[in-house]
């Protein structure tokens, strides 16, 4: 997939001439669904591919159009501690469960979710047809998401998962730093 159309913008500084894309246009019709081939039952998620924020090279936002088939969940149940999430129905419907909630989700409809524990989400398509969704999110360099139900953090863009369980102190292994100094120091000659 590409996008049909560029538009760019030319700009002359001194000697050198600067090219700026302004704006991408993905149309429908080229937009081909794939499905990750990590996942697992219960969540065979959908994206379209190449992701739309790796075509246009997006610096603060990732952003994808999904696709969740009936019976299908998007992903774990989880919050951002570094990120907003907006999402809005283009076809279909789907449940939204949020913070103490569950609400059915329509075409047209639109969804935020604030950073940090208040904007938990997961989606589940209840209906009997696929649920096509833009996801948007704010990309700051690191995020870091939580999953409740299975008590995992997960560190992105590395996508390094750890369970919640296994913190530690912040000085914990550090109490013998004089000594690694000392060893350093004397390895040196």
């Amino acid at each position: 997939m590409s996008p049909e159309r560029d538009e760019y913008l030319w700009i002359v500084w001194g000697n050198n001439i600067y090219i700026s894309i302004m704006t991408k246009i993905f149309k429908r019709s080229t937009i081909e669904f794939k499905e990750d081939p990590k996942r697992i039952d219960n969540y065979r998620l959908f994206t379209a591919y190449p992701r739309l924020s790796t075509v246009t090279e997006s610096k603060n936002l990732v952003f994808d159009l999904r696709m969740l088939n009936p019976g299908q969940f998007s992903f774990p149940y989880h919050f951002h501690r570094n990120a907003e999430e907006l999402m809005m129905i283009i076809s279909g419907s789907m449940t939204l469960r949020s913070e103490n909630e569950f609400e059915i989700l329509s075409e047209g409809d639109i969804v935020f979710c604030e950073k940090g524990e208040r904007g938990v989400h997961q989606f589940y398509n209840h209906s009997t047809e696929p649920c096509t969704y833009l996801d948007v999110r704010t990309f700051l360099g690191i995020d870091v998401t939580e999953y409740p139900d299975s008590g995992k953090v997960n560190i992105l863009p590395e996508n390094e998962v750890f369970e919640k369980t296994s913190r530690i102190g912040y000085f914990r292994g550090e109490e013998k730093v004089a000594e690694k100094w000392n060893d350093l120091k004397n390895s040196q000659g």
